[in-house]
């Protein structure tokens, strides 16, 4: 069964995307996308509107470069 995707029209200036991302993440949304049965556009669109709340107007969303500078040690139990 080939994926939903949005009803021809729907979309008012869609662009297509010429980004290099690594194979896992990709491999990740298309996942999500197979089993929501929508097509992998449909999922990133939907992953952006969730996150969109976190991103004030200006700056950048506070899990953003959470850890940035931070040595990678474990935690200690």
């Amino acid at each position: 069964m080939a994926p939903r995707r949005l009803p021809k029209g729907t979309r008012v200036n869609p662009v297509r995307l010429g980004w290099a991302i690594e194979e896992q993440r990709k491999d990740v949304i298309d996942n999500l996308a197979n089993r929501a049965g929508v097509s992998s556009a449909v999922i990133l669109e939907a992953i952006i509107d969730h996150i969109q709340a976190d991103i004030p107007e200006v700056g950048l969303p506070s899990w953003m470069f959470k850890n940035q500078g931070v040595l990678p040690f474990p935690q200690a139990s």
